[in-house]
C-alpha cells in the first residue's frame, strides 16, 4: 500500500531535522526502520530533501523525484521504473543493482554515485554528470546518453549497445565493455581504456580516440570515418572491414592490427607503426604515410 501524503510529508519534515541537528534531533527517512516509507510509487518527492536518505529496497515506481536532493543516498535494490530524477543531485549515491529502466536522469549529477549492477535499460541521461561514477557490469543498453558527462567513469563489462551518445568519455573505463552496434559518433573517447571493448558494428564516425588504448578490441565492421585515432594503441585489434576513411591514424600503434579489407582512403598514417599488420585487401588510396 503507497504511504499517504500526511505521513511522507512528516517524514520528510523529520528528516530535514535530522539532517540539520547533525543527527540529534528529528529521524532519518529510513524505509528498513519505517516500512510505511517502503511504498513510494507515484509518490510526489519534487525538490525533496533526501541526503543521506535510506532507500535501500524501497519501491518508487514512476514517482516524481525531478530536482530532488538525494546526495549520498541508499537506494542499493530500489525500484524506480519510470520514475522522473531530471535535475536531481545524486553525487555518492549507492544505486547498486538498482532498477532504473526508462527512468528520466536528464540533467541528474551522478559524478562518483555507485550505480554496479544497475538496470538503466532506455534511460534517459542526456546531459547528465557520471563523472567518477562506477557503472560496472551496468545494463546501459538503449539508453540516452547524448552529451552525458562520463570522464573517469568505470563501465568495465558494462552493456551499452545500441545506446545513443554523444558523450565525454574522457579517460573513461571501459575494459570489456559492450558497445556492438552503439552510436557514437562525435564521441569523446580522449585516453579512454577500450581494451578487449566490443565495438563491431558501431558507428565511432568523427570520434575523439587520441591516445585511447583499443588492445584486443574487436573493432570489425566499425565506422571509424573521419576519427581520431592518433597516438592510439591497436596492437593486435581486430579492424576487419571497418572504415577508417579521412581518419586520423597518425603515430598510432597498430603492430600486429588486422585491418583486411578495412577502407583507409585519404587516412593519415603518418608515423604510426604497421608491422605484422595485416592488410590484405585494404583500401589505401591516397592514403598518406609521412
Amino acid at each position: 500500500m503507497a504511504v499517504s501524503e500526511r505521513i511522507l510529508r512528516a517524514a520528510l519534515k523529520e528528516h530535514r531535522a535530522w539532517y540539520d541537528s547533525d543527527e540529534d534531533e528529528g529521524r532519518r527517512f529510513d524505509v528498513e526502520e519505517n516500512e510505511r516509507l517502503k511504498d513510494l510509487g507515484d509518490a510526489d518527492l519534487t525538490d525533496a530533501f533526501l541526503i543521506g536518505a535510506n532507500l535501500h529496497g524501497a519501491y518508487l515506481g514512476h514517482a516524481n523525484l525531478q530536482g530532488a536532493d538525494l546526495r549520498g543516498a541508499v537506494l542499493n535494490s530500489a525500484s524506480l521504473l519510470g520514475a522522473n530524477l531530471s535535475g536531481a543531485q545524486l553525487s555518492g549515491s549507492l544505486l547498486v543493482n538498482a532498477k532504473l529502466r526508462e527512468v528520466d536522469l536528464s540533467g541528474a549529477d551522478l559524478s562518483e554515485a555507485d550505480l554496479r549492477a544497475a538496470d538503466l535499460f532506455l534511460a534517459h541521461l542526456e546531459d547528465a554528470n557520471l563523472r567518477g561514477a562506477d557503472l560496472r557490469g551496468a545494463n546501459l543498453r538503449n539508453a540516452r546518453l547524448e552529451s552525458a558527462d562520463l570522464q573517469n567513469a568505470d563501465l568495465r563489462g558494462a552493456d551499452l549497445r545500441a545506446s545513443l551518445f554523444r558523450a565525454r568519455l574522457w579517460d573513461a573505463d571501459l575494459r570489456g565493455a559492450d558497445l556492438e552496434n552503439t552510436g557514437l559518433r562525435r564521441a569523446g573517447l580522449w585516453k579512454a581504456d577500450l581494451r578487449g571493448a566490443v565495438l563491431s558494428d558501431s558507428d565511432l564516425s568523427l570520434a575523439n580516440l587520441q591516445d585511447a588504448d583499443l588492445r584486443g578490441a574487436s573493432i570489425e565492421g566499425t565506422r571509424l570515418n573521419g576519427a581520431d585515432l592518433s597516438r592510439a594503441r591497436l596492437q593486435g585489434t581486430d579492424l576487419e572491414n571497418s572504415n577508417l576513411s579521412q581518419a586520423d591514424v597518425g603515430a598510432a600503434d597498430l603492430r600486429g592490427a588486422n585491418l583486411r579489407d578495412a577502407n583507409l582512403e585519404g587516412a593519415n598514417l603518418g608515423g604510426s607503426r604497421l608491422q605484422g599488420a595485416i592488410l590484405t585487401g585494404a583500401n589505401r588510396e591516397e592514403a598518406v604515410y609521412r
